[in-house]
């Protein structure tokens, strides 16, 4: 997946440089992707994929999530990395400093076991 990024993604900074996601060649048109693989909507012009990006921002990075455990539980989780190789979630604990820290390794993109909480 890594070398198809690199070799057909275009990437899309904002204006300050921040990397919002993707645009991916698609026939004619491109389909803009987030920082977490995900198709933002399907082939349009170069123009309204960047406005989608853009619109789309990097927020939902500091959302709360919730990832499927491999007895089926959920377990609430924020995102605390994310690159092309993988993505990286701890348990949620609510600030509190004297959690014991759970962090997941995943693949990129989003996987299913992950979803908005």
């Amino acid at each position: 997946m890594r070398e198809q990024i690199e070799q057909e993604w275009i990437e899309h900074r904002r204006e300050d440089g921040e990397r919002v996601g993707w645009l991916r060649p698609d026939g004619d048109g491109f389909v803009p992707i987030d920082l977490l693989g995900r198709e933002l909507g399907g082939p349009t012009d170069w123009l309204t994929g960047e406005e989608m990006l853009e619109a789309a921002g990097i927020g939902y990075l500091a959302d709360r999530y919730e990832l499927r455990l491999d007895d089926g539980r959920w377990m609430r989780v924020r995102i605390t990395e994310v690159s092309t190789e993988r993505i990286v979630v701890k348990k949620d604990d609510f600030g509190a400093i004297d959690a014991p820290q759970l962090i997941y390794t995943l693949p990129f993109p989003l996987p299913d076991d992950l979803r908005p909480a």
